[in-house]
């Protein structure tokens, strides 16, 4: 739950700098979690708009809107991280090929030492002192 804090926190717009495979999963985990709490009270509240194929979810929609910009950041960082320019985020729109380059990309480990975006954060954290 920190790591989620701290990309909404720290780094809400953040697209500068490195993120580690841990920030960036666990960031995953728990928006998905939420989303998914949202979308059961949506359906057992009838808390949705729309009708058919168009229904949305008001609480999931706001929310979605809500860590739009930092779950691009943290994503953007991440790839920063293992040596890739953020524009690879556009892969997405290749179906299918896109988001299973992105996955790979997201698994991959820290690029070793320090890379054109910034030290590796991995260092950083063993270096810094206890809180």
């Amino acid at each position: 739950m920190n790591e989620f804090l701290k990309v909404i926190r720290d780094h809400y717009a953040d697209f500068r700098g490195r993120a580690r495979r841990r920030e960036y999963w666990m960031f995953t985990l728990v928006s998905t979690l939420i989303s998914i709490v949202l979308t059961g009270l949506e359906m057992a509240f009838g808390l949705e708009v729309g009708e058919g194929a168009a229904r949305v979810g008001v609480l999931s929609g706001l929310y979605g809107l809500a860590v739009l910009v930092p779950g691009l950041a943290v994503s953007v960082r991440r790839l920063h991280d293992t040596g890739r320019s953020g524009w690879w985020l556009l892969a997405l729109l290749v179906p299918l090929a896109g988001a299973v380059v992105l996955l790979y990309f997201h698994l991959l480990d820290s690029q070793p030492g320090a890379n054109r975006w910034g030290p590796n954060p991995k260092g950083q954290e063993a270096n810094a002192a206890p809180a």
